[in-house]
């Protein structure tokens, strides 16, 4: 210490005092990279419809969409949360199911089907958990379809519950959209269709 000091008072002095340099505020941190969807690489930039048409793993779920006429919808400012399911998720319905929904005479079942996997506004995962903790473990979100989706916490994993008791879990949550986020589940989930 004795050194920086001795240097400091053989420095010479300023008479004026000079002004401050201007601090630049520190930069934002950089946003998480998105995660991969199928192998394919989601762009934050591209709306919904488009990153989901690159993923390879929900090219039913593209194809249902453009079958209930939801593309502009989904391609709209929103924001939208979605909960996507794979490939395998529509694998695992019954039988026929899937292209007895692609037809043209089941679209207005298979919209309620779809738009039951959409919730209004964007819902990070770090805010479904807050909402399960606010909610006591569980919270209930309204879908697009105006049916209820029951959300939960199971063994660490997020869970939705649709209006039949069926589960589905998120399988990559955050997969950030320009008009909203996809949530990329293992399950379809089905509401009340009466």
């Amino acid at each position: 210490m004795l050194f920086s000091i001795l240097s400091l008072a053989a420095a010479p002095i300023i008479a004026q005092a000079q002004p401050a340099p201007a601090q630049t505020p520190p930069a934002a941190p950089a946003a998480a990279p998105n995660p991969k969807v199928g192998g394919a690489d989601m762009i934050a930039t591209k709306t919904i419809v488009e990153n989901a048409a690159a993923a390879p793993n929900l090219s039913t779920l593209v194809a249902a969409v453009k079958a209930a006429g939801l593309v502009e919808t989904l391609v709209g400012p929103g924001p939208f949360t979605v909960f996507a399911p794979t490939n395998d998720a529509f694998g695992r319905l019954a039988p026929g199911t899937v292209d007895a929904l692609l037809k043209p005479e089941s679209k207005p079942t298979l919209t309620k089907i779809l738009t039951y996997h959409v919730v209004p506004g964007a819902i990070s995962g770090l805010q479904l958990l807050d909402m399960i903790k606010a909610g006591g473990g569980k919270t209930v979100l309204t879908t697009v379809a105006g049916e209820p989706l029951t959300v939960e916490l199971d063994s660490g994993a997020v869970k939705l519950t649709d209006s039949n008791g069926n589960p589905a879990y998120v399988e990559i949550p955050d997969v950030r959209q320009s008009n909203g986020v996809v949530h990329v589940i293992n399950g379809v989930l089905i509401p009340k269709l009466t």
